[in-house]
């Protein structure tokens, strides 16, 4: 079965990358946002500090250990900013999807806890285990998502790995 909140992860995980920099930029999340489909995105100072905090909550799913540990985080998340289910098209063409936010034009801040516990809960039940992780390197820390086969990752990317085995290969020698 095809996994059908990937995209909604992906857009964590990458918001995540900006907005647990010190100082995340609007210009730059709204960027990310636009990347992942979201139109005529215009963020103050404010909106961003919502989507900081929102990020910092989101970050405890991926430092999770465990499934448990992680499905007790997502649930505290959903019984503190999830709403009952609903289907909306936004009314823009981008098609039926379900939402657990309190309407379509809520709170940044929200709407990205609520999009992304929903997509990470999915990848959790999917997997039975922990929807992602954080990046191994100590220089990195990033979150990263489990979407694919194989033996759980590590790092973030290629280059954090490459980055760490060649640290360790001239430490040894």
């Amino acid at each position: 079965m095809a996994f059908p909140h990937r995209d909604s992860v992906q857009r964590a995980v990458d918001l995540l990358g900006v907005l647990l920099a010190p100082s995340p930029e609007p210009a730059v999340v709204a960027q990310v946002l636009r990347a992942h489909g979201e139109p005529d995105v215009s963020l103050s100072s404010s909106d961003v500090s919502e989507l900081r905090a929102a990020a910092l909550e989101l970050r405890e799913v991926f430092a999770a250990r465990d499934a448990a540990s992680a499905a007790s985080v997502l649930n505290g998340l959903f019984a503190a900013y999830a709403g009952p289910p609903r289907l909306t098209d936004h009314e823009d063409g981008y098609g039926w999807h379900l939402h657990i936010d309190s309407a379509d034009d809520g709170p940044w801040g929200a709407w990205l806890v609520t999009s992304s516990a929903l997509g990470l809960a999915s990848l959790l039940a999917e997997r039975q285990g922990p929807p992602g992780g954080l990046c191994a390197s100590p220089a990195c820390g990033k979150p990263f998502a489990h979407t694919g086969g194989g033996s759980p990752r590590r790092y973030c990317s290629p280059r954090c790995a490459t980055r760490e085995r060649v640290a360790a290969h001239r430490a040894r020698g």
